[in-house]
């Protein structure tokens, strides 16, 4: 067996985007050996796909019962010791509960859990179990943001006094105008998604982004949802007002209807000294403002960009970079962690993330619920 840390999955077999996305990003630094686990809820199909990709079949699992029953009953150099959790959200918390029970490492998709009592009780077992656990906020891998942050930190912008996050994307328009498809699909299924489609799967992502580059943490929400049509349990249109502070306002606009858009992610923060601008879409541009001076661009790769975003860029300048390298960063930063290496907190989200997440998710779900009141984060639901 290679030095590699042994690698499982769970789901992601198939045609599944997210499921090559994490591939391609474990195998960039040489760091992970995909060695097995339950690609697909029909074991044949999970043999067939290890087969297709090019593993060996013996440790392809029915389920995770079995693949934990099979992994802990072996020699400790040889067993799994990180397990992704690539399945639709329903699925997170039972199964990252059950890996770190058993003692496994975790990289779980978000949104973390179905619940923010589910997300509690993971990080007790984390501290319990003295496991590392990766959440994939893929977009904190992007150097640029990781740049963004950086400055942010070092009074680039000075006292933040407005936050503005946006996540705009339009593939549900295409079924949510048809009883059958909106009433069929797992999106759409508080059984299967949770309490939010909208602010779960995308808007959590926009909230995150906004504590992790400024620092700060959102005090008090307000929220208006839009689900369309009376039938549709679940919101696919979201506003939410923050207050991060007494004087630091902002806004959270996330949108699954906004007709035309692909994955229109952007954050902008403003502050007494300047601005600092980032947009997913063209994730290699940094915009940085500031009064009586002309709009500076900066670009991955330079000297003059921060030691964390500098290790996570891998080509030199002018060589773009995206989505598959953001993901092979926060793999990168998970490595080091569970080999006991020193990292910066900037290399991959963690519990404390997905915890705050699912609060803010369940808040903001409230505050909709109730009028659109403003809602503390601290608060009871």
């Amino acid at each position: 067996m290679s030095n590699k840390i042994r690698w499982g999955v769970l789901g992601g077999g198939d045609d599944s985007l997210i499921g090559v996305l994490h591939r391609v990003a474990a195998s960039m630094f040489d760091a992970y050996q995909l060695v097995g686990g339950a690609f697909n809820v029909e074991k044949d199909k999970s043999i067939a796909f290890a087969k297709a990709i090019g593993i060996p079949t013996h440790r392809v699992y029915a389920d995770i019962e079995d693949l934990i029953a099979h992994e802990t009953a072996m020699d400790p150099e040889e067993r799994m010791q990180v397990v992704s959790v690539l399945t639709p959200n329903f699925l997170h918390f039972s199964m990252a509960k059950k890996l770190m029970m058993a003692g496994l490492h975790v990289i779980c998709e978000k949104p973390m859990t179905m619940t923010l009592e589910e997300a509690l009780e993971l990080q007790q077992i984390q501290k319990e179990k003295g496991v590392i656990f990766g959440l994939t906020h893929t977009y904190t891998g992007y150097p640029m943001v990781r740049q963004m942050r950086e400055m942010i930190a070092g009074g680039t912008v000075g006292k933040i006094q407005k936050v503005d996050a946006q996540y705009y994307q339009g593939w549900i328009n295409q079924l949510i105008h048809d009883k059958t498809q909106r009433n069929t699909t797992w999106r759409l299924d508080p059984e299967k998604s949770g309490i939010s489609c909208c602010l779960g799967d995308i808007g959590v992502h926009a909230y995150q982004m906004i504590e992790f580059v400024t620092g700060l943490e959102v005090q008090k929400v307000l929220a208006d949802l839009n689900h369309l049509y009376p039938d549709n349990a679940m919101d696919i249109d979201a506003t939410v007002l923050l207050r991060l502070d007494d004087y630091c306002k902002g806004v959270l606009r996330s949108s699954q209807i906004a007709t035309g858009e692909e994955n229109n992610l952007s954050i902008a923060v403003y502050g007494d000294k300047a601005s600092l601008k980032w947009e997913q879409e063209n994730p290699n541009y940094l915009y940085l403002l500031e009064e009586g001076s002309p709009m500076r661009v900066l670009k991955p790769g330079h000297a003059y960009n921060s030691a964390v975003s500098l290790d996570g860029t891998k080509l030199p300048p002018g060589h773009p970079e995206g989505i598959f390298d953001a993901m092979g960063n926060i793999y990168k930063g998970v490595a080091k962690a569970i080999r006991g290496q020193d990292y910066h907190k900037a290399e991959f989200p963690g519990m404390t993330d997905g915890v705050r997440g699912m609060n803010f998710i369940e808040k903001a779900v409230h505050s909709h619920d109730q009028g659109n009141i403003w809602i503390a984060l601290n608060a009871p639901n």
